[in-house]
């Protein structure tokens, strides 16, 4: 396909057919093979077989059926010994009028349709529309309302076993996992949605490969000159005496004993750390544009390029019902405020979920250090550090579920017009809420954490008790690091673990519950079975089996694809905001989708019933969401570098106040003694900020003065002049950081059209075609 669309290959077909970006086959131009191979029915209703025939439940499944006879779909029902399947099929004149109601549109493409041909996605997605949008005139209610009241238990519509064993052999399994992807058979069974999805994840985890590889370059930068560093040096041989990082049982205690943190935050926190957060920055633009690009020739290959949302919901509107008024476009600003306001009070509750994480890792710092355990005593801090990264992954688990019932009901407020507005909508609130779930705690441990917790004889306590914990003895930087490595990894691992193991239990469960079937019908089941290929009517105990056996399959609803998209858009956050601080975060999402590709792909085709294929031209919502990670992640880093790290301080160091200032000397270390520059000395023996306990060393020698981190006067504690030069040139950092990173972006932005010139001029050739075949 990509010699077809004008897209030059240049040697790397091979990695983008690892990554699964293109089909290994090429493009597929003849006909789907749903088109071929029709099914027993489109959609399936299921129900509890009651024995009484005059309750309420049994009067509305006969009356809701009715209602579906009445919109000429053929119904036929199969029983069993508890549940009852009624099978639906939609006659052919419904699929015409779509068809000619396509054709007259605005929105008209020369896709399957035109050609007089409508594949069985199509049928089932209209089918689909048509069942959500009848209702019982005398209740009003619709399917989802009889589904939640038991009337109907569930819905869905058939795997076909063919394509199914297909996909299954060339797609969906881990032997496949460095195999291209055929998307083309992924969009002619679960229908555009699914495949742009799985275009997209194949497109992002080939772009992490240049991202993944300048990571680790960056890392081993770090790795190989840590050693040989002045400043490691400085530290590991130092003998200042520091500050008590606590009150009661915390002692003053040597630099020197920090030696191995100053070794850790120097792998992260060094020149070639900033290139890759630049890098970084511009790889976020890129990747959208290329992406961009790249989704252009598969829809205009697909014929849906010039496909619009809004002719579709309203040509299904009139297959369903012709006599139907348009849903009008309405606005309350009453609602719109309302919802403002319910928004900002769950932001307000999230970021004050993050500060009860503060607060917990303050706490459990001192009852750490309190510990009757030497080593916990010893390594307080960063134990509770790690014990709130593990506690945040938690809340990031319990409040997920939150966050989802809160967005469904702002949109239930909302009143939205369409199902597509709809589901824009409740994208944008539930990542914005995910967002500050994921993020409140990082954001406060990059730009807060030991910038507001005061200084020796005026510390910032919590309840005038708890001293407010300061920055890792390695680094700020450090802090950042660890968090954002414990959140990922677990993240990513436990929810791989209980992605795939939870539906295969859950299939485990209902085939364990399900009796037995004593006859079988065994010409269903053969490999070559003419008759099964031909089409025929199949006999009832087949028909039952099958049906039976997508039953068993777990249940797919509107979400289902939505957190596959939300799951991985969260981990591009991850993988670009916070680069500066973790450059090894593209490594570990590119291992990670090179398993969920095939791990989801497992579980639609084989674990999970069948999703109703959807028709689109792009990712929707899901594009604007990234191009806004993309400026969170320009922000971030260049803070994160600015303000966080010791780039800053490194610098103004070396070139004003180090050794080589007014110096020409070459012998010299420009960086010597800068340990030392950044510490402060406050001096203990006549004041009341220690007690006498804190003041002896382990080996219970009493000292009159410590050290601690920071820009201030031994004798006020006021800030010195180098903090605010230290100050004023990290803000000018950071704007010129952002500005030329934006700059690049711009640049990428106009360099790569989102269109070849072969799509261009193939879209222009078929709406020639079309024009001319509209004047015969």
């Amino acid at each position: 396909m990509a010699d077809k669309l004008g897209h030059k290959r240049h040697g790397s077909i091979d990695l983008l057919e690892v990554m699964g970006v293109v089909n290994e086959k090429g493009s597929t131009n003849h006909l789907p093979p749903s088109v071929h191979t029709p099914l027993t029915y489109d959609y399936v209703l299921v129900a509890d077989n009651l024995e009484d025939l005059n309750s309420e439940t049994y009067r509305k499944q006969v009356t809701f059926v009715n209602a579906l006879k009445d919109k000429r779909l053929k119904i036929s029902k199969i029983s069993d010994d508890d549940k009852v399947f009624y099978g639906i099929k939609a006659p052919k004149e419904i699929f015409e009028q779509y068809r000619y109601l396509l054709k007259v549109s605005d929105a008209c493409n020369w896709s399957y349709e035109q050609q007089g041909i409508v594949p069985l996605s199509t049928r089932i997605r209209i089918v689909n529309f048509i069942l959500h949008h009848t209702c019982i005139y005398e209740t009003g209610e619709y399917l989802q309302d009889l589904i939640k009241k038991n009337v109907f238990e569930a819905e869905f519509c058939l795997h076909e076993k063919k394509e199914q064993k297909d996909l299954r052999m060339s797609w969906a399994r881990w032997t496949a996992c460095f195999q291209g992807q055929p998307i083309s058979n992924v969009r002619n069974y679960f229908g555009e949605k699914v495949a742009l999805y799985y275009l997209w994840l194949g497109w992002y985890t080939f772009l992490l490969i240049p991202a993944a590889l300048l990571g680790i370059i960056a890392f081993l930068y770090g790795l190989a000159f840590y050693q040989s560093s002045p400043l490691i040096k400085e530290v590991c041989e130092s003998s200042t005496v520091m500050c008590p990082l606590c009150d009661n049982k915390c002692k003053v205690w040597s630099l020197n004993e920090t030696c191995s943190y100053a070794k850790m935050n120097l792998l992260f926190d060094n020149e070639g750390t900033v290139a890759f957060a630049m890098f970084m920055a511009v790889w976020a633009t890129v990747f959208l544009e290329f992406w961009k690009r790249h989704r252009a020739s598969y829809v205009c290959e697909w014929k849906v390029f010039d496909w619009s949302e809004e002719e579709e919901e309203l040509i299904l509107e009139i297959v369903n019902d012709p006599d139907c008024e348009p849903k009008q476009h309405k606005h309350s600003y009453l609602r719109s405020i309302l919802v403002m306001v319910l928004v900002t009070l769950m932001l307000v509750l999230i970021i004050g979920l993050a500060h009860a994480l503060v607060v917990f890792r303050v706490i459990a710092a001192v009852h750490l250090t309190e510990s009757s355990w030497e080593f916990l005593s010893d390594y307080a801090n960063t134990a509770a550090l790690m014990m709130g990264a593990v506690l945040h992954y938690f809340t990031i688990t319990i409040m997920t579920r939150v966050n989802r019932i809160v967005a469904i009901k702002l949109c239930d407020i909302e009143r939205v017009r369409s199902h597509a507005g709809k589901e824009r909508s409740f994208t944008v609130k539930m990542f914005t809420f995910q967002f500050f779930t994921l993020f409140s705690s990082l954001i406060y441990t990059a730009f807060f954490l030991g910038r507001i917790n005061g200084h020796p004889g005026a510390y910032v306590r919590i309840q005038q008790k708890w001293r407010l914990e300061e920055c890792h003895p390695g680094g700020c930087l450090t802090d950042l690091f660890i968090q954002m490595a414990i959140i990922l990894i677990l993240k990513q691992s436990i929810n791989n673990v209980l992605e795939f193991t939870g539906p295969w239990f859950c299939r485990w469960i209902k085939r364990r519950k399900l009796p037995r079937q004593k006859r079988k019908c065994a010409n269903c089941y053969m490999k070559e079975n003419q008759e099964c290929r031909a089409g025929v009517e199949l006999c009832d105990n087949c028909k039952l089996q099958d049906l039976q056996r997508n039953y068993r399959l777990n249940k797919v609803d509107c979400f289902s694809l939505f957190n596959e998209f939300l799951e991985m858009v969260i981990q591009f956050s991850f993988t670009t905001i916070f680069v500066a601080a973790f450059p090894l975060a593209p490594l570990l999402a590119l291992l990670n989708n090179i398993i969920e590709i095939r791990l989801d792909a497992i579980k639609m085709v084989s674990l999970e019933r069948r999703l109703v294929p959807q028709k689109t031209n792009n990712i929707g919502v899901w594009t604007d969401v990234l191009e806004a990670v993309g400026v969170l992640a320009v922000i971030a880093n260049g803070l994160v570098i600015g303000i966080s790290s010791d780039f800053i301080p490194r610098l103004v160091y070396r070139y004003y106040y180090g050794p080589c200032y007014n110096s020409t000397s070459r012998d010299i270390n420009c960086m010597a003694g800068y340990i030392s520059n950044t510490l402060s000395i406050v001096q203990v023996n006549d004041t009341q900020i220690f007690s006498d306990y804190q003041l002896r060393t382990h080996n219970g020698q009493y000292v009159t003065s410590c050290s601690y981190k920071d820009y201030r006067s031994s004798e006020d504690f006021s800030l010195t002049p180098q903090f605010w030069l230290i100050l004023a040139v990290r803000l000018a950092f950071v704007i010129l950081f952002e500005h030329v990173v934006v700059i690049f972006k711009f640049i990428a932005a106009w360099f790569v059209p989102s269109s070849s010139l072969q799509v261009k001029n193939t879209r222009l050739h078929d709406k020639l075609k079309r024009l001319k075949e509209e004047l015969r």
